[in-house]
């Protein structure tokens, strides 16, 4: 509990205007209830948000200290009151999360508190899997990542040890990434491998696909298949072997075939056709195929999961269904 004592310059303000100052972490529905249910004491008894306070009020706060802390990237997760995730699999050690398009992983340049890894954080710490004051220094964290426009599976870890795991996993390829995207035209042959060199270039953020190494390119290998042709559009399946920067968006479009909606690599009158925005692209399947230990990971060896949705198949495509997917 912490107490204060309203003076001069404070009086006159409402009491959740105030609070939201006071306690900058909390979030506005949180503060709601906590005023509801009389964790905000306004001398000694319970009081209504609009309430206005007066020089000499004593306020009592029973929130968790965190809360009272300013707001900073690391605690940034205690803003979202709500966490909006799609938990694909869960267990002590791991969470599979499908991940909506639209949506960042990490805190980009725009400084948004609404990443994945914020909801992750805030999940966790609201069904109290993950305490930080009780930590040391371990954070869960994510274990890959995909492009803000791209839906699909992101693993997290919630542990040191599975964190490590899997960091060494994804480093060994013993792990099997399957793509489903919607490109325009088709690809001749219908099923092979693209391999080139990729070039990232930092200031743009964009890569640049070479069929011969140069400096600072780094090799580039996707298997692909395709399974159905429609309406100018082909439905591909892609499985990475290296997992570099936009490989599938620049890799396709380097083929001929760029994805519907892709703003970087694609064709925008293409785009503007096909009323996208995003590209057509879903981390659909993920499954582990471990060749070495894998220690406290081992029962995870062979297990698959596929995201239930992938929403650009309703449009383009209605007739294949991903229960068919093999």
């Amino acid at each position: 509990m912490r107490q204060f004592t309203i003076g001069k310059n404070d009086a006159g303000q409402r009491l959740d205007r105030w609070l939201s100052k006071a306690v900058p972490l909390l979030p506005a529905p949180l503060m709601q209830k906590y005023i509801r249910i009389k964790r905000v004491k306004l001398n000694g008894k319970g009081a209504k948000r609009d309430t206005r306070l007066r020089q000499g009020d004593l306020l009592q706060l029973y929130i968790n200290d965190e809360f009272f802390d300013r707001p900073t990237a690391e605690n940034a997760f205690l803003t979202i009151a709500v966490p909006r995730l799609d938990v694909i699999y869960e267990d002590e050690h791991l969470l599979l999360v499908n991940k909506p398009a639209g949506m960042v992983v990490h805190a980009d340049d725009t400084g948004t508190a609404d990443t994945l890894i914020n909801h992750i954080l805030a999940y966790l710490y609201q069904s109290r899997q993950w305490r930080p004051t009780a930590e040391q220094s371990f954070i869960p964290a994510l274990c890959n990542r995909i492009d803000r426009n791209t839906s699909g599976i992101v693993i997290a870890a919630k542990t040191a040890e599975a964190l490590r795991v899997m960091n060494q996993k994804i480093k060994d390829r013993e792990m099997e990434k399957r793509y489903l995207c919607a490109a325009v035209g088709t690809l001749t042959p219908q099923s092979g491998t693209l391999e080139s060199f990729l070039f990232k270039d930092e200031s743009r953020k964009q890569v640049f696909v070479y069929h011969k190494p140069v400096p600072g390119g780094r090799t580039a290998i996707t298997k692909y298949r395709t399974l159905a042709v429609k309406g100018g559009l082909s439905l591909v399946e892609c499985e990475l072997v290296t997992g570099r920067t936009h490989q599938i968006r620049a890799q396709m479009a380097d083929a001929g075939c760029p994805l519907v909606g892709d703003g970087k690599y694609g064709d925008e009158k293409v785009n503007r056709i096909f009323k996208r925005r995003r590209q057509a692209l879903c981390s659909w399947s993920l499954t582990f195929r471990f060749t070495t230990d894998a220690g406290e990971l081992e029962y995870l060896n062979g297990k698959c999961w596929k995201v239930p949705y992938v929403d650009f198949l309703e449009g383009y495509f209605p007739d294949v269904l991903l229960s068919g997917l093999d």
